[in-house]
């Protein structure tokens, strides 16, 4: 029994330092500003991840928006989920499919300049307090637009406005102009099994 007390003992006392370490860290921390997100890499859930911060935004009250670059015109889960909100997010889906579906470099420069200029008009909208790009990087890698001209607006967001990028292969200068990066590591997918995507999980 005592030696329970002491084991007790001991981890309360570590984990009141613990919390002593943390929460000087925490009180260190002053800054508020809209962020940049990029999240890349070869792993599923990049855009999953992006609409769970939407869905977070959209419980504190803040109005969103979502611009889909490389996405055709289905209609995906996240989509019918978010419409129930009403007003509170504007989503628009401009892409024409993936790149090998479109076959036509054409079409993908323009439906990726149409979905950009969308995407400036809904950050100059102060309303819009979350803005996901979706496949953005897609747009970027293939060079449908001018990568160091959409960095630079970027870069130049309202200071209250959060911009969520998702796509494989960010490009460099998105990713050092970027407050938070993260890449989805590939370690096992059913794809490579045989299992087909699925409702309610792939879309």
């Amino acid at each position: 029994m005592a030696a329970d007390s002491d084991d007790q003992a001991r981890h309360k006392a570590k984990m009141a330092n613990r919390k002593a370490v943390q929460d000087a860290e925490v009180a260190g921390k002053t800054l508020e500003k809209g962020l940049l997100i990029v999240h890349t890499g070869k792993g599923k859930g990049k855009s999953t991840a992006a609409f769970g911060l939407l869905l977070r935004a959209v419980g504190r009250g803040l109005r969103c928006g979502v611009v889909q670059f490389g996405k055709g015109a289905w209609q995906s889960g996240e989509r019918a989920a978010v419409e129930r909100f009403g007003g509170q997010v504007e989503w628009y889906t401009l892409g024409e499919g993936f790149t090998w579906e479109t076959q036509d470099r054409a079409r993908d420069v323009a439906a990726a300049e149409r979905a950009w200029a969308k995407t400036q008009e809904l950050m100059a909208d102060p309303a819009i307090r979350l803005l996901v790009l979706d496949e953005l990087n897609i747009a970027l890698r293939y060079d449908h637009l001018d990568a160091a001209a959409v960095v630079a607006a970027l870069r130049a967001r309202r200071l209250n406005l959060h911009v969520v990028v998702t796509g494989r292969n960010a490009r460099p200068e998105l990713i050092e102009a970027a407050d938070l990066v993260t890449e989805m590591t590939l370690l096992k997918h059913h794809f490579s099994a045989g299992v087909k995507a699925q409702e309610g999980i792939e879309f």
